[in-house]
């Protein structure tokens, strides 16, 4: 414990985390056992009083309810929660856009994230360029927003049109939602990093995850600022 870290033996259960970057560890639960994910969990939820896991199934979940039975899943986003999180503070909200439905496992695994980090989020859903009238409608809601998520597969436009019509930092999200040539979502990452669009930047393909992250970093650096 004095380096920083609990050695589980099947893991290093990094307890220093928070204190380096802010947040405490999160679980990625996807190839672990869900033995070892309730092991990790219960660990962080010890030290930290609260831990997120992310694409996780509901086999894992059920382990981690065995041994901390106020865990809850979250279906659509695979993410486990547990604890208690941060209080919202402030009032800056990040908006989290959808293309489509199909898009919204990846839409709701940053929205979770954020919650779990004590951040606000503003959802805005199945707004995709096929019905532009649809983004409009919610202009307002959008612009509101101090940092926006817009999650699009397909060719992955979405971005670009939000970027032309905000001022805001927008961080985009290529899914792995398409047909074929889609390539599972390699076509929307490539035209997101080819946007047009000024203030697009772009995160993995389907990291809902690493986008909440990054969201929430800006916030907090806002908040500092006193914004």
């Amino acid at each position: 414990m004095g380096s920083g870290f609990e050695d589980l033996g099947f893991a290093k259960v990094d307890h220093g985390r928070e204190a380096r970057c802010g947040r405490p560890e999160v679980i990625f639960c996807e190839g672990k056992t869900a033995d070892e994910v309730a092991a990790i969990a219960a660990r962080i939820v010890a030290e930290s009083g609260y831990v997120l896991g992310t694409r996780a199934s509901r086999g894992q979940f059920e382990a981690v309810a065995a041994v901390l039975p106020q865990a809850v899943y979250h279906e659509r986003a695979r993410c486990i929660t547990c604890g208690q999180a941060p209080a919202v503070t402030g009032n800056l909200v990040v908006g989290i856009l959808s293309a489509g439905t199909s898009d919204l496992a990846v839409a709701e695994e940053a929205a979770v994230t954020l919650a779990a980090f004590g951040q606000r989020v503003e959802r805005v859903y199945d707004v995709g360029v096929a019905g532009l009238h649809r983004l409009v409608d919610r202009l307002e809601t959008v612009r509101a927003c101090s940092v926006l998520i817009v999650a699009a597969g397909m060719e992955g436009a979405l971005p670009s049109v939000v970027s032309g019509l905000v001022d805001r930092p927008i961080i985009a999200v290529p899914t792995s939602i398409g047909y074929g040539a889609s390539f599972g979502g390699l076509a929307a990452l490539l035209g997101m990093l080819n946007s047009c669009g000024s203030k697009v930047t772009v995160v993995n393909i389907d990291n809902g995850f690493g986008a909440a992250c990054a969201a929430d970093a800006i916030l907090r650096l806002a908040g500092e600022a006193g914004a």
